[in-house]
């Protein structure tokens, strides 16, 4: 009988992703040890010029880096904005083609709660949301869901300081450490 492992062997080499409308973060890890991280902006005055921009350079990074043996992007989520989700849709099309076109062979997907959760930043509780409103009356309902998302920010990068001593300005280059922390402790929940 073939075990479950042997048939998805965890990589050596593991690139985790996150993506954006306006940029691709990274944090690449191998043998369990992070050993790099960055962020690539991506330019153009209209979505499309973005998503053309995010190919090209997309396909630039990974033929320079070289092909990782697996890649892990969140999934692209429905938030507020049925026009974020499209557009995020059409960067990450973007980004998954010119990956392949660069050579990357596998990829798995996240979604984005189940690592957040797993290194224990999920969502913020009720003692938590109320303990915000009461420090801060008479905000907006966006002002308090903006504060919210802040926090959770501030604590992915705390994460990224105490568990890989990285002291990090981006958080979306911490958001990138918390996927791949996430796919070296779980691998075989990754789609």
């Amino acid at each position: 009988m073939v075990k479950i492992n042997q048939l998805n062997p965890k990589p050596s080499k593991i690139l985790a992703i996150d993506a954006s409308t306006n940029s691709l973060a990274f944090a690449s890890f191998d043998s369990n040890t992070l050993d790099a991280i960055g962020k690539i902006n991506f330019k153009g005055a209209t979505n499309y010029e973005k998503v053309a921009d995010a190919a090209a350079k997309t396909r630039a990074f990974f033929e320079a880096y070289g092909a990782p043996d697996v890649v892990v992007i969140e999934h692209t989520v429905f938030m507020n904005s049925p026009k974020t989700a499209a557009d995020l849709a059409l960067v990450q099309g973007a980004l998954l083609g010119a990956m392949s076109v660069a050579g990357v062979k596998q990829i798995k997907s996240i979604n984005p709660i189940a690592w957040q959760t797993f290194i224990g930043n999920g969502r913020l509780t009720k003692e938590e949301k109320l303990e915000l409103r009461n420090e801060n009356p008479g905000k907006s309902e966006s002002w308090y869901k903006s504060k919210e998302r802040a926090i959770r920010k501030d604590r992915t990068m705390y994460f990224a300081e105490m568990h890989y001593d990285k002291i990090l300005l981006d958080d979306d280059v911490a958001d990138a450490i918390g996927i791949g922390h996430y796919a070296l402790h779980n691998w075989e929940k990754l789609n």
